[in-house]
Order: C-alpha cells, then sequence, then structure tokens
C-alpha cells in the first residue's frame, strides 16, 4: 500500500532516521559513551550506580572470559536472568565478542530452558545462584559446558533508595562446578575486544517467539536491526543523554530491551534498572532521580494511580510514558487521569510489533493521536494487509486481514526453521499472523492474532475485542478470552475474569451484560472466576496456557 500515513507524521521528528555515530554496534555506542562521559552514571540499580566508564570495561572483560572459554563470533550464549545490571553486562559483553545473545525468561521451568539451550545450542550459561535449581538439572540435559552464576545482591547497595522486592533479600549462595560473575568482571583482562562485525548480516541476537503458538523459534536478528530499531525509539520518543529512563519492563523480551536498555545506551543516557515491577519502588525512583521516560505496561500505569500512597510522590518530571496494552487495553480515559495524576504526563500506545521486527514498528503522532490504534507506521516501513485465505490479495483501505511488514530491521529467519521461515519471511516482508486494518489517515488498528481467532458458527471472534468490552464492565480488573469445542457451533467463546480487589459479580451478570454490548455471537457462553491470569514475562496474558487446562466438568 501507498505510504498515506506520511501525511501524519509528527512534525518534530525527521522523516529520515539517521545515526550519531554512524553505523555501528549498540556495544559500540557503549564504548564511545565510556570514552565521552566516563563517570556519568549510565545505570542505577535500587541505589547502586554504575558509570558508563565501569559499564564498559566490564563488558569488556566479561568478553575475554568468554574468549577464553573458547567463545567466537557467531556462536550463542544463553543468559537465563531477569533484568539487572548483570545482564546488561553479559548481553553487550556476548555482543562485544560478535557472539550471540540467547535471553532466556527466568519464568522457565526446566522443559521450556532444555529446550531453547538445546535448540540453540548454547555452551555457555549465565544465570542467578537462585535460579540453579533449574539450571542445574536442566544442563546435564544439553551441550552446556560452563555455567557462569551471580546473585541480584552482588549490585544491590547496603542501603537501597527503593523497596526491594522479595527475591532480592536471598543471600548469595555458593554454587560449585560454576564460575563467579563478580569475580570474572573485578578481575578479569579489560583489554577492548575488537571483533569485524557486518552489520546487516552478521547476527547479535535470537529473539525467541513468546511461545503464544506452538514451539517458540529463534528470530534470527542482525546487528544492524538493534542499532536501526533503537535508533528509531530515541528518535520517536526524543531520549537523549540528558534522558532518565526508568526500565521496568523485562530486558530480556526484545520490547523492554530496545525501548529500555539500548535506547538508554544509545542515547548515553541514564536508565534506572528494575528487577520486577514494584509502584512503590516505581513512584519513589521517579521523585527522587527526576525521570522523565518510561515504557510501560498499562496496569502499571493503572497499579500507581490507585494506589492509596499515590499522591504522595511527585511524578512531574515523568513527562512522556510509552506504554504497552498487555491486560488492559490504554483508552483516552486512562491517558487523561495519567495526565491529571502527573501534572501533565503524556501516556500513549508505544508501538505495534514483534520479536521477527525487532519490534516497534510504528508509534503514535502526538500531534495527532487516535486512542485504540497502534499508531502509524515508523522509519522506512511498508505495510500491506492482505486477505486471510489468499496472501497474494491485498485488502483495501479500512478493511481487516492479516498484517504484513517490511523495513531494514526484519529478521534473517528462524534458527534452524527453514519451513518455518519460507512461510513467515517472503521477499523480505514478515507475514505476522496478526489481523489488523488501516484507516484513510494510515493508522494501524489491531484486531487480533490469526492463530487465536475464534471461529463461532463461522463468525470470526478476535479475543482482544471481547476482552477490551469485558474490562468495560464495571469491576472487571482483568479478562481473557478463548474458543472452546461447540458441538453445534464448532467453538464458543469462554472468558476468564478476574475482578478489582473489593468487587464482585456474577458469570450471568456479565453474560446478561455481554448481550446488550456486543454482537450476540461474541458473547461469552462460560465465564470463570479467577484471581490471577497466566503471563508472560512482559504482562502479555498467555491465553495457550488457559486452552491446555484440562476442561473442568
Amino acid at each position: 500500500m501507498d505510504r498515506i500515513w506520511m501525511k501524519n507524521w509528527q512534525k518534530d521528528i525527521p522523516t529520515t532516521l539517521t545515526f550519531e555515530h554512524g553505523k555501528k554496534p549498540i556495544h559500540e555506542y557503549l564504548r564511545i559513551r565510556a570514552r565521552q562521559m566516563p563517570e556519568k552514571t549510565a545505570i542505577i540499580f535500587y541505589g547502586r550506580e554504575i558509570s558508563y566508564r565501569e559499564l564498559d570495561e566490564a563488558t569488556d572483560r566479561f568478553a575475554n572470559y568468554l574468549r577464553g572459554q573458547g567463545v567466537k563470533k557467531g556462536d550463542r550464549v544463553a543468559i537465563f536472568m531477569a533484568t539487572c545490571p548483570q545482564y546488561v553486562i553479559a548481553h553487550f559483553g556476548i555482543q562485544k565478542l560478535g557472539a550471540i545473545v540467547c535471553p532466556c525468561s527466568p519464568l522457565f521451568k526446566e522443559m521450556e530452558l532444555t529446550y531453547e539451550l538445546n535448540d540453540a545450542e548454547t555452551e555457555i550459561l549465565i544465570t542467578w545462584d537462585i535460579l540453579m535449581p533449574i539450571a542445574g538439572n536442566v544442563v546435564p540435559r544439553t551441550k552446556v559446558r560452563k555455567v557462569v552464576v551471580t546473585n541480584l545482591n552482588d549490585f544491590v547497595p547496603a542501603k537501597p533508595t527503593m523497596p526491594l522486592v522479595d527475591v532480592m533479600k536471598i543471600p548469595r549462595q555458593n554454587v560449585s562446578g560454576t564460575d563467579d560473575f563478580m569475580e570474572i568482571i573485578t578481575r578479569g583482562d579489560k583489554t577492548p575486544p575488537m571483533v569485524d562485525i557486518n552489520m546487516d548480516e552478521d547476527i547479535g541476537l535470537f529473539q525467541y517467539t513468546g511461545g503464544t503458538t506452538g514451539l517458540p523459534k529463534g528470530s534470527m536478528l542482525s546487528f544492524y536491526a538493534a542499532l536501526f530499531k533503537t535508533a528509531a525509539v530515541c528518535a520517536i520518543a526524543g531520549i537523549t543523554g540528558d534522558t532518565i529512563s526508568l526500565v521496568s519492563m523485562p530486558v530480556f523480551h526484545i520490547a523492554g530491551m530496545v525501548a529500555g536498555m539500548n535506547s538508554c545506551i544509545y542515547a548515553g543516557a541514564t536508565q534506572i534498572l528494575f528487577t520486577q515491577f514494584d509502584v512503590l519502588a516505581t513512584m519513589e525512583a521517579t521523585q527522587r532521580y527526576k525521570a522523565d521516560f518510561w515504557y510501560s505496561a498499562v496496569p502499571m500505569n493503572v497499579g500507581i494511580m490507585t494506589h492509596p500512597d499515590g499522591k504522595n510522590y511527585d511524578l512531574s518530571s515523568l513527562k512522556l510514558c510509552l506504554t504497552s496494552s498487555f491486560g488492559i487495553t490504554l483508552t483516552e480515559e486512562i491517558s487523561r487521569k495519567w495526565a491529571d495524576f502527573t501534572n501533565g504526563g503524556i501516556l500513549l500506545e508505544g508501538a505495534y510489533g514483534l520479536s521477527e521486527t525487532h519490534t516497534a514498528d510504528t508509534y503514535v503522532p502526538r500531534d495527532k493521536v487516535k486512542y485504540g490504534t497502534m499508531g502509524i507506521p515508523g522509519f522506512e516501513a511498508d505495510f500491506k494487509i492482505v486477505d486471510l485465505s489468499d496472501r497474494g490479495k491485498e485488502m483495501p483501505v479500512g478493511e481487516s486481514g492479516e498484517i504484513v511488514v517490511k523495513n531494514p530491521a526484519v529478521f534473517k529467519g528462524y534458527w534452524r526453521r527453514p519451513e518455518g521461515t519460507n512461510n513467515t519471511l517472503i521477499d523480505g516482508w514478515v507475514y505476522t499472523g496478526d489481523v489488523g486494518k488501516f484507516d484513510e489517515d494510515g493508522f494501524l488498528s489491531l484486531i487480533g492474532r490469526a492463530k487465536e481467532m475464534i471461529k463461532v458458527s463461522g463468525f470470526s471472534v478476535y479475543p482482544e475485542e471481547v476482552e477490551f468490552m469485558l474490562n468495560q464492565y464495571p469491576g472487571v480488573s482483568q479478562s481473557a478470552v478463548i474458543g472452546i469445542p461447540d458441538p453445534k457451533k464448532m467453538e464458543v467463546v469462554k472468558a476468564f475474569i478476574v475482578m478489582q480487589p473489593g468487587k464482585t459479580a456474577t458469570g450471568e451478570a456479565i453474560r446478561m451484560w455481554a448481550k446488550q454490548n456486543m454482537s450476540a455471537y461474541k458473547v461469552p457462553a462460560q465465564i470463570e472466576f479467577r484471581t490471577s491470569l497466566p503471563m508472560l514475562g512482559t504482562g502479555k496474558i498467555l491465553r495457550r496456557a488457559l486452552k491446555e487446562e484440562p476442561a473442568k466438568t
């Protein structure tokens, strides 16, 4: 389709993306920042401040350790931990050798970790000591020959400046047969390792798909993909060397990695890392350090606004918050309440994106906001909407179909999955499996996942749409919708609902309300109340887990 969205490009954002120090890997930008401003704070971790010099030297030491272990360009190295300084150091240390970062979610159980380590054929694993009960059982079933262990307390100061989460209170544990992370980064060789990187062809990251459909597949992402999308986020969000950014979305997921960790390193900004999101810690950090940018999920924003102590904190420095509608959909009302709560802070949908495109494929222009959309395509992006049953048929503006995207950051394919690659990546176009449509102004609306679509008597039902409507019912906090078999209708809708604290409802009352507010075929045939819903580390509801539960009789 034509780039009809360019007429709504935000006026103060250049239409051409440039790179401040040229076409270099993000770890080279780290080196540049360390030379330019060695004592500037790169990371704040619960009060512990790490300078750009310290961070750069630590990554050099870790890279040289890996080289001593035989790691070379193109090898895969796994990181099995959540957001913390050690993750950042390991990530860029791996990439300084031209090796490939393989992030593994710290929420993984043994089967999931075993699968990804074996699929990526990793031989080195970096993890927390508290995750060794899982990792220790997994390693003998993989090719991993060396484990590096660290503890969160290795970087937590004696007097933290914000509340700690419980997992951070577990004392350091000695794990025999492993190498100590802190020993490596404090005593290792800090000579900068120099490796030639082909920005366009060399792979710097295996980002495994979230596992919402089938077995996870490793999206092979180039060093240039990371640079391109990181620079794009900085340009769109206005992230500069003066920015102080809250990083509470997991950096082992692509969105938190780009909008949190990478963007700050690229711009020479300061990032405040949180191992887990905590309302009080976020408010304390914002007030204490005058944070001005945040990439969040909507439930985080709502959690802050509804906290009884919220009004006791000064959050007026937080000028821009880009968010993802995970669990709760961003509405104009929520955005307006946020502006009131923060004394003028802007809250907008962050972007549409996926692992295969290094995310951040769209943005919401601040001078023309359309709530309920994912905004307009970003730099050098092309999109089209194709018929769900005929990929050769492009749909006109206003009609829905599969979202197809092309930009300079799309992946090189799935690791060892030629069939999956050939089905998804065709002539540089990524066929996303998502269903959406464009309006006449070039704004993209995401309707749902084609593979999660529910067929009720021939009608297509998209879970996100029904969830959005159910979340409007008074007292509903979150909902998740799946399809269940039905002998007459093929499938019917089942809803799982979490109520707000102190609120109650009955399934019948919600069904009666739904009949008045949505098409009959979208009305849940069954409603089950839960105290919580299964989620990925990003806060995205894991519908597959609900579908795989044994049916209740």
